[in-house]
């Protein structure tokens, strides 16, 4: 019984996306929610979502990363955050950067958002505004990102990786740095919503290594936080490398593990569905239904992904799948079954009866 409860791993919430709204303002070939301009009947009210966050803040602090769609859009964002950060939740934001102007973002330093995230999945105008499906993207994004300079507002670069990226991936973190990011993080294509039309997109499970391995070597290279998700395996080379350079940052940086749906990640959707991350679609229950804690704490498909003993295939013989997980969206995309082996993970489990690595769980 005691090696067994070694192995159920803690349920402490560490952060919420939350899909405040899934109206979006670009057409971005990869979006797992496949948005549009809108508007989504069923969107979560102001007062609603006020509620959510009393509901969160009785039992937790976590990160509380306002994302989309395109949050932006919604004309309550601003109340929303700041009642979040009033609760003592740490607020950041998604955007794309187009909607940004001095107004907003100032709006946003005065809400106390911690940081804002804006995504760039090409180095030049031409691939990103290609990616993202709309022409000025590129420039919107630049100037999105000067004006919360202007009002000494962190922020950081995401980045998709796909066969169109993977060529200028060294090319779009030299951009984050002249930018003045304070982070790069790097996002591994899960085929879902839009995504699915991207098939033939994604980088091989060879190449997925080969970026990985890149991207923690950059770790003690340059001056900004770097963090690979949707990218499980990342932990499992930090750890074969015996490397803990990653583990220096904190909040959205921390070095926690691989797949963190369920465990200490969750996403809420716009309508108010719980589910393990926004890739996963395995609604856990409903906020219009049932109290959000009760929800996290007692889902079974939360508390399925929280047993490293319930995956299946090489991730659930792997003696890094404490510290991996695999990534359960991509495992579901492509078998259906959420708790099967990852499809994009070359590494063959070690045919000794090892112990489990990692026990350790951030």
């Amino acid at each position: 019984m005691k090696s067994e409860k070694k192995r159920i791993l803690r349920s402490e919430l560490r952060m919420i996306a939350w899909e405040v709204t899934r109206s979006c303002n670009l057409n971005c070939l990869h979006c797992r929610a496949a948005a549009e301009m809108g508007p989504y009947e069923g969107e979560l009210t102001t007062q609603e979502c006020l509620q959510f966050i009393e509901e969160v803040a009785a039992f937790s602090n976590p990160v509380l990363i306002l994302t989309g769609g395109e949050p932006l859009l919604r004309e309550d964002i601003f109340e929303i955050a700041t009642y979040g950060s009033r609760k003592g939740l740490r607020a950041v934001m998604a955007v794309n950067g187009t909607l940004l102007d001095a107004e907003k973002a100032a709006a946003a330093k005065r809400a106390d958002i911690q940081r804002v995230s804006i995504s760039l999945d090409g180095a030049s105008a031409e691939s990103h505004d290609r990616f993202r499906g709309v022409t000025g993207a590129f420039a919107g994004a630049i100037e999105g990102i000067r004006y919360l300079k202007e009002v000494g507002l962190d922020f950081q670069i995401n980045t998709t990786v796909t066969k169109r990226s993977l060529a200028e991936i060294e090319d779009i973190l030299k951009l984050a740095i002249r930018l003045g990011a304070v982070a790069h993080h790097i996002f591994l294509l899960v085929p879902t919503g839009r995504g699915k039309e991207l098939a033939g997109e994604e980088i091989t499970p060879e190449d997925y290594e080969r970026t990985l391995l890149w991207f923690y070597e950059q770790s003690d290279r340059v001056p900004l936080q770097l963090k690979a998700t949707c990218a499980p395996q990342y932990y499992r080379i930090v750890h074969q490398h015996g490397g803990m350079k990653a583990q220096r940052g904190h909040g959205l940086d921390a070095f926690t593990r691989g797949c963190l749906g369920g465990i200490s990640f969750c996403f809420l959707s716009h309508r108010g569905d719980v589910q393990p991350c926004g890739y996963l679609e395995i609604i856990a229950g409903n906020i219009r239904e049932r109290p959000f804690k009760k929800i996290w704490q007692e889902a079974d498909v939360f508390r399925k992904l929280r047993d490293v003993n319930s995956l299946k295939g090489k991730c659930g013989r792997c003696e890094y799948r404490v510290v991996c997980g695999g990534c359960r969206a991509r495992a579901f995309s492509i078998t259906g079954d959420y708790l099967e082996e990852e499809p994009f993970c070359p590494y063959e489990p070690s045919s000794e009866d090892t112990r489990i690595r990692g026990i350790r769980n951030g």
